[in-house]
């Protein structure tokens, strides 16, 4: 006879298996709260983990201790405290970062992301709405719409959300009156329609008593539409919209643990493939035909949106990370210049021309942004002229990229049509966006291939092409050695062309001031006039303060390997203000020059620059010497 025990161990296990595989197949509802400050939102997510069972034991009386401790409702359990975990976020009452969490019910899975409601904290709630179906924005039922309820919806609207759910917290402090909410409704109805969103559900709620959570609430008769819960339940996501789209797989990684194998591996974007399915590979245009399907489980006969999986391909084809693997009869489009909306989240403002690192889909390239087209006011929808973005800023800018991606406007793929801009300095995020269209121009503009090449022009004059690029504070001795370097370099019968900071003012230069901005385009332009001199053979010298790293790291990448000497011309700034031949230091003393670097606009020195001139040590011919040591072995 079997021993009972077993057979109990057998039923749970049962039990277990029949669990997990019921959960396995629910659906999956990603979705944020988000408002303005002390809506309720923490509340809220805390109330939902609570109704849902998905409170420990522990966890439940650890709340009550807290809550006595350092909650904000007396003696009842003060359900923010479940989500507000930092130390900072419980001392003020308020959320700071974005906190996730995840519970269940019969019906559905959830990830809920709990979003801040400060202003100074707009760019965490983007982190949050990147990935959401839904968006549940609070009011304070007491204060109504305010200024971050209005930025908030904006945002939720810019990043494609469809799904809105008005919910009119703390209907308990205002004696659950109808009216209020109604007049509530109606200014959110107002100011919704003039952005664009089409449609949203409102509901009176409380998240702290609980009223219209997972069922009606005898306080609110009057209202006859769903509860949350329920309606988070059932709300339509169309899960199966991505599949039907054309296939797109952005490469993140070549899966090559063999020399037999070589598999393109990462998640599907949109669409669906199946072997034999004819694929093309962008940007290089390069087509094949799908060989394998390869899945953790084994080969696959389809593979559809939003699973991960590696293909091999019929053909040995070019393919990396960052390449997109679409349906050869449906590509995407391939551009380098594009129109983006922009949130700017760094609390430096943006520096148009400035080259950040621009991160899409599975791709990183680099990118400069244009003076923004206009700021958007999130109150008014007015646009409004702007000369840069700062903290939390929302704007319409042009973008070019050093070299073609494919892409999808944002309305079409949030994978293939978001991205992120990363600053080349500090590897911090500085902005959000999405890509609206390409630029016309990016199309219609080719270039125009010619017979004579850069090597011929070189050739020509039995020379290697380069450009010297001398850096350093004002009065350091930069133009005095290039003059002396030019020299020389003539007596050598090279060809040379020498570009000073002060002269091209005079002319290519010449609608420039000294603001930062103004300075990286300053040195855009004159990287762009040196690239044209080295194609033609020259050796180019130049005489610049150009004082950010960023700026002459991005003329370094416009030139072939080896062809930018870096020149630290390495003055102190004591030593430089001797000097002050233009009188120049003492007008940024007295205050009548603004932007001087050294004074009141900063100088990053080289970190590793080819060649360091200490000019309190060496002569202008010497250091000249020493460069074309360098320069011409």
């Amino acid at each position: 006879m079997t021993d009972p025990i077993y057979k109990t161990d057998a039923l749970i296990a049962q039990d277990i298996d029949a669990y997990l595989e019921t959960h396995q197949h629910k659906t999956m509802l990603r979705f944020i709260t988000c408002g303005s400050v002390d809506d309720g939102k923490s509340t809220l997510i805390g109330r939902l983990l609570y109704d849902s069972k998905m409170i420990f034991e522990d966890q439940l009386a650890a709340l009550e201790a807290d809550s006595k401790r350092v909650g904000t409702q007396g003696q009842e359990i003060d359900f923010a405290l479940l989500v507000d975990g930092l130390a900072a976020e419980r001392e003020q009452g308020i959320t700071i970062d974005v906190a996730y969490r995840f519970f269940a019910t019969e019906k559905r899975k959830f990830i809920v992301a709990d979003t801040p409601g400060h202003e100074q904290y707009t760019r965490n709630m983007v982190t949050g709405a990147s990935t959401a179906d839904l968006a549940v924005i609070l009011i304070d039922a007491r204060k109504g719409v305010l200024t971050q309820t209005r930025r908030h919806s904006y945002l939720v609207n810019l990043l494609g959300i469809k799904n809105i759910v008005l919910a009119v917290n703390k209907m308990d402090l205002v004696g659950y009156d109808q009216k209020v909410f109604d007049q509530i409704v109606a200014d959110y109805t107002t100011f919704a329609q003039s952005i664009g969103i089409e449609r949203f559900t409102a509901m009176p709620i409380s998240g702290f008593k609980g009223d219209n959570i997972t069922a009606p609430s005898a306080n609110t008769p009057w209202y006859t539409g769903p509860s949350l819960l329920p309606y988070l339940e059932e709300v339509e996501v169309d899960a199966t919209t991505d599949q039907e789209k054309p296939f797109r797989l952005p490469v993140q990684w070549v899966n090559r643990p063999n020399l037999d194998f070589r598999g393109f591996a990462g998640m599907i974007a949109s669409g669906a493939v199946r072997p034999g399915d004819e694929v093309r590979v962008l940007p290089s245009g390069k087509t094949s035909t799908v060989a394998r399907i390869v899945a953790l489980e084994g080969d696959r006969d389809v593979a559809v949106a939003g699973e991960s999986v590696t293909i091999t391909l019929a053909d040995e084809i070019d393919c990396s990370r960052g390449q997109v693997i679409v349906a050869a009869k449906a590509p995407l489009e391939v551009a380098d210049q594009f129109e983006a909306s922009i949130v700017w989240m760094d609390e430096h403002e943006m520096v148009p021309g400035r080259a950040y690192w621009l991160k899409i889909g599975t791709q990183t390239v680099s990118a400069s942004i244009a003076q923004p087209k206009y700021e958007v006011n999130v109150n008014t929808q007015e646009h409004l002229a702007a000369k840069t973005l700062d903290l939390n800023s929302i704007g319409v800018a042009n973008i070019t990229t050093d070299r073609e991606i494919p892409f999808a406007p944002y309305a079409e793929s949030r994978d293939l049509g978001g991205f992120i801009l990363i600053d080349k300095m500090t590897n911090a995020t500085v902005a959000a966006g999405i890509i609206h269209f390409s630029l016309r121009r990016a199309s219609n503009i080719h270039w125009q291939a010619t017979d004579i090449t850069r090597e011929h022009h070189a050739s020509m004059k039995h020379q290697k092409p380069a450009v010297v690029w001398l850096t350093g504070l004002s009065g350091s001795g930069k133009s005095t050695i290039g003059n002396a370097l030019e020299k020389k370099l003539a007596r050598m019968n090279r060809h040379t062309f020498l570009l000073d900071g002060d002269n091209v003012r005079h002319g290519l230069n010449k609608d420039l001031g000294f603001t930062e901005a103004d300075r990286v385009e300053n040195v855009r332009r004159v990287g762009e006039v040196a690239k044209l001199m080295t194609d033609a053979g020259l050796i180019v010298i130049t005489a610049f303060i150009s004082p950010f790293r960023s700026e002459r790291d991005m003329v370094r990448g416009m030139m072939q390997p080896g062809e930018f000497v870096e020149v630290f011309v390495d003055t102190p700034l004591s030593v430089a203000e001797e000097r002050d031949v233009k009188g120049l230091y003492a007008k940024a003393r007295s205050g009548q020059l603004k932007n001087f670097t050294g004074i009141d606009s900063p100088y990053e020195a080289p970190e590793s620059p080819e060649i360091r001139i200490d000019t309190t040590a060496l002569t202008a011919d010497e250091a000249a010497d020493a460069i074309i040591a360098r320069l011409i072995p």
